[in-house]
């Protein structure tokens, strides 16, 4: 995301407890949990925010009770933001937000009903944030994130599952892979967020690939690009309770509104991550 945002020209102040190692970037090392926002404004003079800190640990953050402290403090941060002279703001939200029996999920049409502490976090903070936004002088939208993935992920998620089965000599326990999902690059995520902060559309903006590619067919492609076998067994794991058969982004509004698509394919994607995750795993065991 950083590398994004230095890209597209701007001066780009990093707020949180620790620097991102390998980005030139003015920090402001801060505790949004704890900190005072309206201090960190008086030093940093923002006219855009990009909200994307919080609690993300794999398997953990759905119903975590530290959600409603990151509502709490992105409260205070937009507030504080938007006292300070600052004009457009984007809250990173998620799919999670909705009804997923529904599909494609479109902003409008679709119900917000959902499923997990996390997912309620966000839609609330987003309907809070989206009423408020005009009286306290902000334009305000919000990203609803699908299913990003990169040669970085935790070995808890699938493709950081892949990944370790490979380096270890090991074999990756799945489910069956049935269900659908929109996966998107991380580096389309961070172009589809950059263009929503850089436009003028308000209110919700699904960012994800608009495509519901099988988790099966995911991991067969990862593994046909890799540079070791693989080993992995679907079916070994069961689907947790509730689990959707699909869920998908209806792309219109970030495609026609904010004018941004994925540059490539999720498949050409997925082989360009793993290639990459490989190279660097490889280099990390040699």
């Amino acid at each position: 995301m950083l590398r994004a945002l230095q890209g597209s020209g701007a001066d780009v102040v990093t707020i949180g407890r620790q620097a991102v190692d390998g980005v030139r970037a003015e920090h402001c090392r801060a505790d949004l949990l704890r900190d005072d926002p309206e201090e960190i404004f008086g030093r940093v003079r923002a006219t855009h925010l990009l909200h994307l800190a919080w609690y993300a640990e794999p398997g953990l953050y759905w119903r975590a009770p530290v959600n409603l402290d990151w509502v709490a403090a992105s409260l205070r941060l937009f507030r504080a933001f938007a006292a300070s002279g600052g004009t457009r703001a984007v809250l990173a939200g998620s799919c999670a937000e909705y009804d997923w029996v529904e599909g494609p999920l479109n902003e409008t049409r679709s119900a917000i009903r959902p499923a997990t502490l996390y997912g309620a976090a966000k839609a609330h903070l987003t309907d809070l944030l989206q009423r408020a936004a005009p009286d306290m002088g902000l334009s305000f939208a919000s990203g609803r994130i699908f299913f990003p993935f990169g040669p970085d992920e935790r070995s808890e998620r699938l493709l950081g599952t892949l990944i370790k089965a490979g380096v270890e000599g090991t074999t990756a326990m799945l489910s069956a892979g049935t269900q659908r999902r929109d996966f998107i690059h991380v580096d389309d995520l961070a172009s589809g967020l950059l263009a929503l902060l850089h436009s003028d559309v308000e209110g919700p903006v699904n960012i994800g690939s608009g495509v519901a590619l099988p988790v099966r067919r995911f991991v067969e492609i990862a593994i046909e690009g890799a540079p070791w076998p693989i080993s992995v067994e679907f079916g070994a794991r069961p689907l947790a309770p509730g689990e959707p058969v699909e869920v998908v982004a209806d792309m219109s509004r970030l495609r026609d509104e904010v004018g941004f698509s994925p540059s490539a394919t999720v498949e050409d994607r997925i082989r360009d991550a793993m290639r990459v995750a490989c190279l660097a795993a490889g280099k990390a065991v040699a």
